[in-house]
């Protein structure tokens, strides 16, 4: 579901039935929404959200019988390098869970807020499988290495008092008010000034990928 209005793109994931779980459909659907907003000069914020849940991982089931090109095919990272590589601020807004696939989603955006009652985690390892759309290089940026490899190799699922607590999450707020606080950020940066909010963004990013 997509709604823009001034200058803040909202994308929310709406499979409720799958708690949000990410299927190649819904991928899809998001990866054209981006590409559309990057290119929209009118856009200053982004918000990604979702109906309940975050989004509870990658639809397993889906996953079971692929060959290597349906993996291939299947596979989220060059989404989410593109929410990534937005040049606007992107705020994640979380209720629910936001796991695996989910929290990989959640980590490609700027900021992250949730609900006190939200559960997150990477608990792909007890599956037999591992993070693959950017976890492992992102959940070390934003944790330190060693809180990072805790999380991925145990498949830890926290809750967001501990998410707060180790940086996982910049906000924590009441049940339901995840998506209203996001508002209220991304309407700061709609009144900011964009070329400087950019720049920001831009340095940090640099910095963080040369090791500086």
């Amino acid at each position: 579901i997509v709604e823009k209005r001034n200058g803040i793109a909202t994308l929310k994931l709406h499979r409720p039935d799958a708690m949000n779980a990410l299927n190649q459909q819904l991928v899809e659907e998001l990866d054209y929404h981006v590409e559309a907003i990057g290119k929209d000069q009118e856009i200053r914020a982004v918000i990604l959200t979702g109906e309940k849940n975050f989004a509870a991982g990658a639809d397993i089931k889906a996953m079971v019988d692929l060959d290597v090109r349906g993996a291939e095919t299947f596979a989220f990272s060059h989404t989410f390098k593109k929410i990534y590589n937005l040049e606007i601020p992107t705020i994640a807004a979380i209720e629910g869970y936001a796991l695996g696939g989910g929290l990989e989603l959640a980590v490609t955006c700027d900021l992250r807020i949730a609900s006190s009652n939200a559960k997150l985690g990477f608990p792909e390892t007890g599956l037999g499988i591992m993070p693959g759309a950017g976890g492992t290089i992102l959940a070390p940026m934003l944790l330190g290495v060693s809180k990072a490899m805790e999380m991925i190799l145990l498949g830890s699922i926290v809750g967001a008092d501990e998410a707060y607590r180790i940086g996982l999450i910049n906000k924590m707020v009441e049940p339901g008010q995840a998506y209203s606080e996001a508002v209220n950020w991304a309407n700061k940066f709609v009144d900011g000034a964009p070329v400087a909010l950019q720049m920001a963004k831009k340095t940090i990013r640099r910095g963080l990928e040369s090791g500086s």
